[in-house]
């Protein structure tokens, strides 16, 4: 398995909680009341079957072609989605944001990565926790003799 689809499996959970993350990063920025708390909830539930399923499915995938280094894999599979988040902040601030000052950007990008790498560990540990006990399902069933 490539890189390639650690960086196309990361657009799976960033997908499922994109319109969320607008209101999230209104309330953050514009000093907007967040008030829609039960569809949060909604939301990272999603978020966080996502990114299990998206993890599992690739490294099981990476096992049918006998590849076993699936550790630090399983958690770059969900984990990317912090990059995504990470460029969106960046869209984000050209479309939204009128920051014009040096300091005002480096504490928007400073937060923002603050905040890109949570998600990242955050959705990486998910993924490796769904992973490791996928495999550890599939091989309890194998029957040496």
């Amino acid at each position: 398995i490539n890189a390639e689809y650690m960086g196309c499996a990361g657009a799976v959970p960033f997908g499922a909680a994109f319109i969320e993350l607008y209101f999230i990063l209104s309330s953050l920025w514009l000093n907007k009341f967040y008030y829609v708390f039960g569809f949060f909830a909604i939301v990272l539930t999603i978020l966080i079957v996502t990114c299990a399923e998206i993890s599992i499915v690739l490294v099981y995938f990476q096992l049918c072609y006998e590849d076993y280094r699936w550790w630090w894999r399983s958690a770059m599979y969900s984990g990317s989605s912090g990059l995504y988040l990470f460029i969106y902040s960046v869209y984000y601030l050209t479309s939204t944001l009128n920051l014009h000052h040096f300091s005002s950007l480096v504490l928007y990008f400073g937060y923002m990565g603050l905040l890109s790498g949570t998600l990242f560990v955050t959705t990486g540990t998910i993924g490796f926790l769904a992973s490791w006990l996928f495999v550890r399902y599939i091989y309890s069933a194998l029957k040496v003799d």
